[in-house]
């Protein structure tokens, strides 16, 4: 399968909801064992939000490896990389360790209730 990012999204790969639309295409296929092509040709901003609506979640699901396997990223320029390496190692930490996770769902919840 290929995603082309430019044609769901447009230019800003920036929201969560966008991130949510490519993760929507992303799950089916993982399930089904399926290689996805990321192709983000003519993409010229990217932000965490995206990137961790659409892949950092999927590593509560799979491990690394299945995801390395399957996932495959195309024309990201070196910004966008850092923002989905930093995405990645976050989104590691948070689903592997669960006192990590109570922590930032505590610190949400608390910061929910003070507004």
């Amino acid at each position: 399968m290929n995603i082309v990012i430019l044609g769901i999204v447009g230019e800003n790969a920036v929201t969560l909801d966008d991130g949510e639309k490519i993760y929507q295409k992303i799950i089916p296929a993982l399930n089904a064992e399926e290689k996805v092509d990321i192709d983000f040709t003519g993409v010229k901003v990217f932000a965490s939000p995206f990137f961790n609506s659409a892949i950092g979640r999927l590593l509560k699901d799979f491990s690394g490896e299945i995801l390395n396997r399957y996932l495959s990223f195309n024309n990201l320029n070196p910004i966008g990389t850092e923002v989905l390496k930093r995405v990645i190692e976050n989104s590691k930490q948070f689903y592997s360790k669960p006192e990590v996770q109570k922590a930032v769902e505590q610190t949400i919840s608390q910061r929910s209730q003070d507004h």
